[in-house]
C-alpha cells in the first residue's frame, strides 16, 4: 500500500487494500477513480505536470481560482505527476503498473500502447491486473479513433434523440450524463473482474467501457420496437407514451410536480383522491392499455385538478394516498429538504483551501463496509510524488528533484 496522508481516517470500505492507478483526465475516467476511492481503494492519480487534470480548473471557481468540482472529484486520491511523453516517465509508469490491482484510463484508443503501458504490456508483467478502459466509442469498431466526449456519445447512442420535445432541438440533460454512465459501467466491470479474480481464481482482464455503449444501453424497449414494428420512438417531452398517467403537472404556485399512477392500483387511489372514484373502474382507464389509449384525456383531467393546489399540498396529500408524487427540485430545494442530510446525500467535508464545503455524499449505502471521505481533493499537483514513488519504487529525493528539472515529474 502507498502511504496515506497523516491525520486522516483509514480506508474502511469494501475495496480497502485494492491499489488503483488512475490515468486520464476530465470526467469519465476520473469519476471511476472517485467511485473506487470512496469505497476504500488506494487510488493514485497520475497527472501530467505541471498543471495536472484540467478538471482542477473546470466549472464555477471560488477564491484563488479553485474549482468547486475538484474537492469531491479529487477526494481520497493521491496525486503523482508523470510526463508520459518522456521515456523516463513511461518507465516509471510501467513500474507502477507492476504494483497495482486496477488501472483506469480514458485516453484515445492506442495512446496507452504508445506509452508502453497498454493492457498486453502490463499483463506480461502483472497478469492479475484489472485494466479498465473508458473511451467515447470503444476499443473496437469503425469509430474507435474518434475523439469521445459525453455529448457525442449521448447523440449517437440515442439519448439525445428521444430527449426533449417534438419539433425542437434535442437538448442535453444539464449534466455530462454520458461520462457518468460510462464511468458507472466501468466501475461495475471492475467490481465483477475483481470478483472473478479474487473469489473465482481468475486472471486479470480488460474492461472496455464506452460512452456510446453506456448511453445506448439506456434505451429500454426502443430496440425491439424498431426491430419488430419499425417504430421510431420520438421525443415526447415530459411523459412516456402509453405509460399513463405519469407526467409533470403545474401547481397553483407555478411549481412543477410529478404525479405517477401508471399502475391499476395506483390509478384507483388517485381517482379516489381526485373525488372521481368511478374512474378507477371506467373501461377507458381501468387497465394499462386503456390508460395508454386515453392518456391525453387523463393528463388534462389531472392537470386541472392539480392546478387547484400548491406543490407542497400536492406533495403531502398525494403521497398520503400512496400514489407516487414528487416536486421537481432545484439544487436550492435539495439543500432545503432535510431528507438529503438524513440520507447523507449532502455531506460536509473540510478542504485545505476552501474550508468547509458541502459536496455529494457516497452512494450506495453499505451497512457493514460503507465508504468514507478521508480527505478532500488535493490542490498541489504531484503532492504525493515523494511518498508514493519513494514507497513503491524506491525513488529518492535527489532523483525526484533531478526529474523535476528534466520535466519528467
Amino acid at each position: 500500500m502507498s502511504p496515506e496522508p497523516p491525520d486522516v481516517p483509514a480506508a474502511t470500505g469494501p475495496l480497502a487494500g485494492i491499489r488503483v492507478l488512475e490515468f486520464g483526465q476530465l470526467l469519465a475516467g476520473p469519476y471511476v477513480g472517485s467511485l473506487l476511492a470512496d469505497f476504500g481503494a488506494d487510488v493514485i492519480k497520475v497527472e501530467a505536470p505541471p498543471a495536472g487534470d484540467p478538471m482542477r480548473d473546470w466549472g464555477r471557481l471560488r477564491s484563488k481560482g479553485h474549482s468547486l468540482w475538484w474537492p469531491s472529484l479529487g477526494r481520497n486520491k493521491q496525486s503523482v505527476t508523470l510526463n508520459l511523453r518522456t521515456p523516463r516517465g513511461q518507465e516509471i509508469a510501467a513500474a507502477l503498473c507492476e504494483t497495482t490491482d486496477v488501472i483506469v484510463e480514458n485516453f484515445k484508443p492506442g495512446t496507452m500502447e504508445r506509452w508502453g503501458i497498454g493492457p498486453e504490456q502490463v499483463h506480461a508483467a502483472n497478469p492479475g491486473c484489472i485494466y479498465a478502459r473508458v473511451s467515447g466509442y470503444g476499443q473496437t469498431g469503425r469509430y474507435r479513433d474518434r475523439v469521445g466526449f459525453a455529448s457525442g456519445g449521448e447523440a449517437m447512442g440515442g439519448l439525445r434523440y428521444i430527449n426533449g420535445y417534438p419539433d425542437q432541438a434535442p437538448p442535453r440533460s444539464g449534466i455530462s450524463l454520458g461520462d457518468t454512465l460510462a464511468a458507472q459501467s466501468a466501475f461495475q466491470g471492475i467490481l465483477m473482474a475483481l470478483y472473478h479474480r479474487d473469489a473465482r481464481g481468475g486472471a486479470g482482464q480488460v474492461i472496455d467501457a464506452a460512452i456510446l455503449d453506456a448511453c445506448f444501453a439506456m434505451l429500454e424497449s426502443t430496440t425491439a420496437e424498431y426491430d419488430q414494428c419499425e417504430v421510431v420512438r420520438e421525443p415526447t417531452g415530459s411523459y412516456l407514451p402509453r405509460i399513463a398517467p405519469s407526467n409533470v403537472f403545474l401547481a397553483k404556485d407555478s411549481k412543477w410536480v410529478v404525479i405517477a399512477a401508471n399502475h391499476d392500483t395506483l390509478w384507483r387511489r388517485l381517482a379516489t383522491l381526485m373525488g372521481r372514484p368511478e374512474l378507477g373502474d371506467d373501461p377507458r382507464y381501468a387497465d394499462h392499455h386503456g390508460r395508454g389509449e386515453h392518456e391525453q384525456e387523463l393528463y388534462e383531467m389531472i392537470g386541472a385538478w392539480a392546478a387547484q393546489y400548491t406543490a407542497a399540498e400536492l406533495d403531502e396529500m398525494v403521497n398520503a394516498a400512496d400514489v407516487v408524487c414528487a416536486p421537481v427540485y432545484s439544487i436550492a430545494d435539495i439543500f432545503a429538504d432535510p431528507h438529503f442530510r438524513e440520507r447523507e446525500l449532502l455531506i460536509t467535508q473540510q478542504d485545505s483551501e476552501i474550508g468547509e464545503i458541502t459536496v455529494p455524499g457516497i452512494v450506495p449505502k453499505l451497512s457493514a463496509t460503507p465508504g468514507n471521505v478521508r480527505w478532500s481533493g488535493k490542490w498541489q499537483v504531484g503532492a504525493d510524488n515523494e511518498a508514493v514513488l519513494g514507497e513503491l519504487l524506491g525513488i529518492g529525493t535527489e532523483e525526484l528533484e533531478a526529474m523535476r528539472h528534466e520535466g519528467v515529474v
